[in-house]
């Protein structure tokens, strides 16, 4: 974005909550809010009208709930990244939202540095979960009986992905962001962008967390 700061659209049913965001996000380089919604459709409305970089979305609102909201913004044309900030991670929204689309899902408890944070990591078109929800998402996804080694023997071989490609899937399997898979790897970012742009194509993932699912599927990374 060549220094433009990342645009922000609040939705949250709370004016506490979302006045707290837009002052704190106010007072930090390289962030502006740029409309807040207290409903899902509101904030569907306000993504097609301002179109934000990112959409910090809580879940619980009346009338078309977050994650309801999440599906019709990630499957527009705003190209918006939705960030679920909520203060409920029960599985079952964790799963809805990543269904949906959502490029990150956080908790209100968490630092509001490391909320800071994720709105840009989110915005640079990486994914990010909170570590606890991660661990109980990959935990549960490890007890599938389809995850299991005898399945990921039958997808290791992933044709048509490079010895290059598999080794950047790899390490987004174990969370780096593209700029530390480049640190990594002695590439540049734009260099891991394009592999990971180019996975998404041959593997037909939706997104960087679909991308993490299929690189335990595939035996890349180990649970735990």
């Amino acid at each position: 974005m060549s220094g433009a700061p990342v645009r922000v659209l609040l939705a949250d049913d709370q004016p506490l909550v979302r006045a707290g965001l837009r002052v704190l996000m106010a007072d930090t380089p390289g962030l502006e809010v740029v409309g807040e919604a207290g409903t899902g459709a509101e904030a569907v409305r306000l993504a097609g009208e301002v179109r934000p970089d990112v959409v910090v979305m809580d879940i619980r609102m009346p009338g078309m709930d977050g994650i309801e909201a999440t599906r019709h913004i990630t499957e527009g044309t705003t190209g918006a990244h939705v960030l679920v900030l909520t203060t409920f991670d029960d599985d079952a929204y964790v799963y809805g939202a990543l269904r949906a689309g959502a490029s990150g899902f956080l908790v209100k408890d968490m630092a509001l540095d490391d909320i800071l944070a994720a709105v840009r990591v989110v915005a640079a078109g990486d994914a990010l979960i909170a570590p606890g929800v991660t661990r109980r998402l990959i935990g549960a996804f490890a007890a599938r009986p389809e995850a299991r080694p005898g399945s990921a023997a039958r997808t290791r071989a992933l044709p048509g992905v490079t010895d290059r490609e598999r080794e950047v899937m790899t390490l987004v399997g174990r969370g780096l962001s593209n700029a530390e898979i480049a640190a990594e790897l002695f590439i540049s970012v734009a260099t891991v962008k394009a592999h990971v742009a180019r996975l998404f194509a041959k593997l037909d993932a939706r997104d960087r967390v679909h991308l993490v699912i299929l690189a335990y599927d595939a035996g890349l990374v180990a649970p735990g």
